[in-house]
């Protein structure tokens, strides 16, 4: 399984880092993305990494703004936005994928965490 942890309240133009912990595997076997979810709207697409080669995949909405990493010990992938803006107040989601490439779908993720609330507000 996995588990998000990291949210919470930020300022406008602030940064904050989201970690996903990954429970019984290690990051290097898997893909894992990052999804958030706004109040109203449909779960979009964030940030993706292979946890074999290190490709990420950085979606529009917050591209020059966030970076996805693997810890050194292997078990966590680190998001990390900056420049806060309130259209990014979501709760944020990472998921697992056995394998696979790092696809930006979420339909191809298999384990998916409960999510931990970001607000972006002054």
């Amino acid at each position: 399984r996995v588990a998000e942890s990291g949210g919470g309240l930020a300022q406008p133009g602030g940064s904050l880092k989201l970690r996903c912990t990954t429970f019984g595997f290690t990051v290097g076997d898997y893909s894992i993305g990052w999804f958030r979810q706004a109040p109203g709207k449909e779960r979009e697409t964030v940030s993706c990494i292979n946890g074999n080669d290190g490709i990420t995949y950085i979606a529009d909405s917050v591209k020059g703004r966030a970076s996805v990493a693997t810890t050194s010990a292997g078990t966590a992938v680190v998001l990390e936005l900056s420049n806060l803006k309130p259209e990014d107040t979501a709760v944020y989601y990472c998921a697992a994928e056995n394998g696979g490439w790092g696809s930006p779908s979420q339909f191809a993720y298999d384990y998916w965490g409960q999510g931990t609330q970001v607000t972006v507000s002054s």
